[in-house]
Parts: C-alpha cells; structure tokens; sequence
C-alpha cells in the first residue's frame, strides 16, 4: 500500500517539474503532525522515497523562488514539514546519511544532531542516494522520480547511469577517472575497496591494479535537469 507521503512527495516533485503551483501540497506537507510523519516512513524505503523526491523538489524551489545560492541554500531551515523547519543538509546529512559530520568523508556523526533528526534518520545508509540527490549543479546527477514500489530498480538504475556517464577508463595508463563524490562521501561507500566494487558491480569491469582518480566537479548551475524517461505520464 503506497504511503500517502510518498504519494505527496511525487506530487510535489512533478509540480515542481512542470512548474505548476504547488502552495497547497506544501501547506498539506506542513501541517501533518510529526507523529504521523514517523508512523507513515516506518522503515528505509519509504523515508528514502519521501526524502529524495522532497530534497530535489525543493533545492528548485529555494534556487528559483526564494533566490538562494550555495553556501546558504543548504542550511536555510525553509523547509516546514510536521511542524518544523528542515533544511536541505538536514535531510541529506542528517536523515539520509544518518546524521553523518557533512565534512568528515562519512566517517564520523555529527555529535550535536537534534533528536529529531535521529527520530527520522535512515537506519543504514544507502550508497545509492548520492546518485539520486540533485544540487543544481552541472556535475550531479539528473532528477528522477522515486516510488517505493520500484525504488531498488531505479536507484540501480540511477547509480548504473551515472557512473556510466562520469567514469573515463584509460587501459593504457590503467587509471580510472571517478566522480569526486566518491571522495566526498568516501566511507559512505566503504572506502576504496568499495569503490572498486561498486565500479566492478555497476560498469561490469574488472579494474583491478588500476589507480583511482577523482574527476574535477562542475559548480556550474544546471536547474531543471529531469532525466527523460524517469516520470510517469
């Protein structure tokens, strides 16, 4: 049975992408209390599915309607759900990366979380939802819609689909150009042994001895980039 939030965060994401009015999704989202919050994203799948489609709805919002540029539009406390004010690190390093220190490559918590975060935080995290998180930026990965009855399939395919298009192999100099966000959120994805098996797993490449490059990241800005083919009609 699909979770009404869920549902509400779809909603929401493809509003946001067809650029329709979205005052009374919003209001709806605000207004449920935090104990029906908790009860209806019992377990990872729906808090990821909630979560995911709530952070790229609204990284276009506060780019596009409220005007905000990095550094402040990932700690401006501007998104209200049940009655409180998240921000987009929130919901990334602290409930999605269960409460990971934004700095410290995945390796340590941060020790001053909220008890509210940790109430709402993952229970594991999933490498995969940084291949699903959109910051605006010409190097992150394409917005997609998430549903929980399919979300494995397209976080695998978000996951496939990128590294298919950001990793540049060189047999001759048996190195590998990666994503930086490999870097970033080293431990996330269980440091270098990790990483040579995500690769192995999602390209079908042995790259055994070959050395691990981490690719310059584009800043840029890129709003409004949806990948085709990801929302339903």
């Amino acid at each position: 049975m699909t979770s009404s939030l869920t549902k509400k965060s779809g909603e929401l994401l493809l509003l946001v992408k067809n650029r329709a009015p979205v005052s009374g999704i919003l209001d709806e989202i605000a207004n449920i209390s935090m104990k029906d919050l908790q009860q209806q994203l019992m377990n990872d799948t729906l808090k990821q599915v909630f979560w995911i489609n709530i952070y790229n709805s609204f990284y276009q919002i506060l780019s596009k309607t409220h005007k905000l540029t990095s550094p402040k539009i990932y700690t401006s406390k501007q998104i209200q759900i049940a009655g409180y004010n998240f921000s987009l690190d929130h919901i990334e390093h602290g409930i999605l990366r269960k409460f990971r220190y934004k700095y410290s490559l995945g390796y340590f918590p941060n020790i001053f979380t909220s008890s509210i975060i940790k109430k709402l935080a993952v229970d594991k995290i999933d490498f995969r939802i940084h291949f699903a998180l959109n910051c605006g930026a010409i190097s992150c990965p394409p917005i997609r819609f998430y549903s929980e009855e399919d979300l494995n399939h397209q976080l695998d395919l978000a996951t496939s689909s990128f590294l298919e298009s950001e990793t540049k192999i060189n047999h001759e100099k048996r190195e590998v150009q990666i994503t930086r966000l490999f870097l970033w959120f080293h431990n996330d994805f269980g440091g270098k042994k990790g990483i040579r098996k995500i690769l192995k797993d999602y390209l079908q490449k042995d790259l055994k001895g070959y050395k691990l490059r981490f690719d310059h990241y584009s800043w840029d800005i890129h709003l409004d980039n949806y990948s085709e083919g990801s929302f339903p009609k």
